[in-house]
């Protein structure tokens, strides 16, 4: 193997064996807490919401921009669905209003981006804020309570012994998937976040494009924040604050460079659960979540550094 494909395999496949290092410290530090079939399931269905919101956030970051919104919509989604459940007792027309407004902040978004020429971290920056607003005030900032339990199986529920938060996930993962590898539309992604000049003289619609993957976050980020409502039983005004952190930390965890073009999608998702164990067993070895939000940093931060450093280097 030369030097520049090991490089290569190091860079795609580095976050396998990440994961697989701190899987094997946590179960020698509590392994009859940490390394038990329960404990996997529930870090999973822990993962699944920040990975449906990864996803979404993986197909904006691949076009070299960013999505900090992410969490603010899966917030006010859930309200929305909330509300409109209780309010007409209706689940699908919840879901679809939910779903609804998580699409057109995406399609907002992709707006601003694409054709006021808003760079996304400050558009996405201003709508993060407003969406926030506008959650407390749809929710005058109180919960909304009395959900049906038609609801809560969407979080809470198994279907055949498997949670379903992780079968939305799972699908999430195997339509973004054949999006992104089988189609002229994934080529189309990769391609306006690797050289937007090129991917304009080569006719691509570099607008479209944009459009199209902020509205893909959108949706994404509506689906979790359902499955989110759904897991507390309650839609807290507040719900989905940080989430994007998280969101944006498992894409680059999962390899994705943050200058577009690059990034594999199972790594995303191998991103999310580095974050749920890290999460989970630091939790189970007692330590406090001031020192958990440091050890999360210092691993981004690594992440961001090595990919940043890939590129310049690993490439020449």
């Amino acid at each position: 193997m030369t030097i520049s494909k090991s490089n290569g395999f190091i860079r795609k496949y580095g976050v396998i064996f990440g994961l697989v290092g701190i899987i094997i410290f946590f179960a020698i530090e509590s392994p009859n807490y940490f390394f038990t079939p329960s404990n996997f399931i529930l870090i999973s269905k822990q993962s699944s919401i920040n990975i449906l919101l990864a996803l979404g956030e993986m197909f904006v970051i691949l076009t070299a921009g960013i999505d900090l919104s992410v969490g603010a919509i899966a917030g006010l989604v859930g309200a929305v669905s909330a509300g409109t459940i209780v309010a007409t007792g209706n689940l699908f027309l919840g879901l679809a209003a939910g779903i609804g407004v998580g699409i057109a902040f995406g399609l907002i978004n992709g707006v601003i981006v694409a054709f006021a020429k808003v760079p996304a971290f400050i558009a996405t920056l201003a709508t993060m804020s407003a969406i926030t607003g506008i959650t407390l005030i749809y929710t005058q900032g109180e919960p909304i309570w009395n959900l049906p339990s038609s609801f809560d199986f969407i979080g809470q529920g198994n279907l055949a012994d498997i949670p379903f938060s992780i079968i939305l996930m799972a699908l999430a993962f195997i339509a973004a998937w054949i999006i992104l590898e089988k189609t002229k539309y994934g080529r189309h992604v990769y391609a306006v976040g690797g050289n937007i000049k090129a991917s304009r003289a080569a006719g691509i619609k570099i607008s479209a494009v944009l459009v199209s993957v902020y509205a893909i976050s959108g949706l994404l980020s509506a689906i979790g924040g359902i499955v989110l409502a759904s897991r507390l039983g309650t839609a807290e005004p507040t719900a989905g604050s940080g989430y994007e952190l998280d969101a944006i930390a498992a894409v680059v965890l999962g390899g994705t460079s943050l200058f577009g073009g690059e990034g594999w999608v199972v790594g995303t998702i191998i991103g999310g659960y580095i974050i749920a164990v890290l999460n989970n067993g630091m939790t189970i070895m007692n330590i406090s979540a001031y020192y958990q939000e440091v050890v999360k940093g210092l691993v981004i931060l690594l992440a961001v550094m090595l990919t940043s450093f890939g590129k310049k280097y690993w490439n020449e």
